[in-house]
């Protein structure tokens, strides 16, 4: 099987200038620090970064697609009800790996996949107006058990499915995935006898696609769920390697820091040059932000570190942002995604002989076109000085996303020990949840609404 490429030339200081790119001899001096960063992290495999084996959970594996096939052809839907960590990661490989018209029927009889990872309204509404909950499956993905938004669509939709199905035949049509023991969502299976999946401990919500948070609707619908876990594991054999110069995920991560402490880019722009992977950028711009945008050192200094990630889609963003990325402030620098064979070949047709703005398409392939757009804006952006580096797929398959993965999931533990910084935690979202309660009315937090409605501004100044 193809193994993932990271070609970080055009990241290096020889090639768009030492005051942009990464010498040799700054690389070298994070050999060191890339060694004890990595070994921190796998230190802690065992005891609190479970994520790290869960390609290796095969028992867990198997329980999902048992799963999958007891339930295959009963439902027309497969909602996830689930945000962040819950979501992204579902969102990203469903794109990457099923039809982008699945949703259409193309697919035959693999159910439609919907996650509604936000709760407005308008989203939320339009669902009930449009689909019949009888005819769904609905997956209910929190950990805790306390995240409002998905408790609150849990009520709902098990509402309007007890409401049109009774009690009793309700219980099929949700799936819960949550904490082992402890968390309401736990007890609530305990109570209603719905099927359910753990999310083991040690496993944060952005680093858990490879759980069941995201391997049992991926399954549901028909991904190779079991070629993702391939991947990961093959690329996490390659990212044990300690030597800087042979593990990618080490690489990366040295020079995300490089490039925003040593070279003044703060923003990291993921541009990718395939519809499939468009969305594994959303997902590792939760990894990113939320790993390591911190406001403290692990010792209690305020540094408030962290890049700012990005996304970017080509070649619809050489239309829209390429002009700020070629000419605005050197304070980006790109990863480009890059697919090598497409799955499939379509040829433009031949026309207008006589004009040559046009005459000179015929004949060659969309894949062509794509690949000159690519590789050109990679040219351009070099030439202007601009760092970029390039993830080589061979193909989009699931072996190669789970590859991805587990890289970027490695390379963003690692880079928490180079900004100094935690990067499991989540305070600023905990203080984001906790207002939210106070502001809900919900009991133990009344002191904290107080304290937002006395802090409020006495005048209003509205245009």
């Amino acid at each position: 099987m193809a193994r993932l490429e990271l070609d970080y030339t055009n990241a290096l200081a020889d090639v768009v200038g030492a005051d942009h790119g990464v010498s040799a001899a700054e690389l070298e001096a994070l050999r060191t620090p890339s060694r004890d960063a990595l070994r921190a992290v796998q230190a802690r495999r065992k005891r609190d970064l479970r994520w790290l084996d869960l390609p290796y959970e095969s028992a867990v594996h198997e329980r999902v697609l048992d799963y999958a096939g007891s339930v295959a052809g009963r439902f027309e839907n497969v909602v996830v009800l689930g945000i962040g960590g819950s979501a992204l990661g579902t969102i990203a490989l469903h794109a990457a790996l099923n039809s982008p018209y699945h949703n259409l029927g193309a697919s035959g009889p693999l159910p439609r996949l919907f996650v509604l990872d936000n709760i407005d309204p308008d989203l939320i509404g339009e669902f009930l107006d449009q689909f019949d909950p009888t005819k769904t499956l609905f997956n209910v993905i929190s950990k805790s058990g306390t995240t409002a938004e998905t408790m609150a669509q849990f009520l709902l939709f098990r509402d309007a499915l007890i409401q049109r199905l009774g009690h009793a035949a309700h219980i099929e049509h949700i799936c819960v995935t949550t904490d082992e023991r402890k968390g309401v969502l736990r007890e609530i299976v305990g109570r209603e006898g719905y099927a359910s999946f753990v999310v083991p401990d040690g496993v944060g919500g952005r680093f858990s696609v490879l759980s069941p948070v995201g391997l049992v609707p991926l399954a549901l619908v028909g991904v190779d769920i079991k070629g993702v876990l391939k991947g990961a594991a093959d690329m996490d054999e390659r990212c044990k390697s300690e030597d800087l110069w042979s593990n990618p995920a080490l690489i990366h991560s040295a020079l995300q820091w490089t490039m925003q402490q040593k070279k003044g880019k703060p923003i990291a722009v993921t541009m990718s040059y395939s519809q499939r992977l468009s969305l594994l950028a959303d997902w590792y711009a939760q990894l990113l932000a939320e790993s390591i945008g911190k406001r403290r050192s692990r010792e209690g200094r305020d540094v408030f570190a962290g890049p700012t990630p990005v996304r970017a889609l080509g070649v619809t963003d050489q239309h829209s942002q390429m002009q700020l990325y070629m000419e605005g402030p050197f304070d980006k620098w790109f990863t480009f995604l890059s697919v090598e064979q497409p799955d499939h070949a379509v040829t433009i047709p031949s026309a207008y002989e006589d004009l040559e703005a046009v005459s000179y398409l015929g004949g060659r392939t969309f894949t062509e076109l794509f690949q000159a757009e690519r590789d050109g804006a990679r040219v351009a952006l070099t030439e202007a000085r601009r760092p970029n580096v390039t993830f080589h797929f061979s193909q989009v398959t699931p072996h190669s996303v789970g590859q991805f993965l587990q890289c970027l999931e490695i390379s963003v533990a690692c880079m928490g020990e180079h900004y100094g910084v935690d990067a499991f935690d989540q305070p600023g979202v905990e203080a984001g949840k906790i207002a939210a309660y106070a502001l809900m009315g919900r009991a133990g937090f009344e002191q904290r609404r107080a304290e937002i409605e006395s802090a409020s501004p006495k005048t209003q100044r509205i245009v």
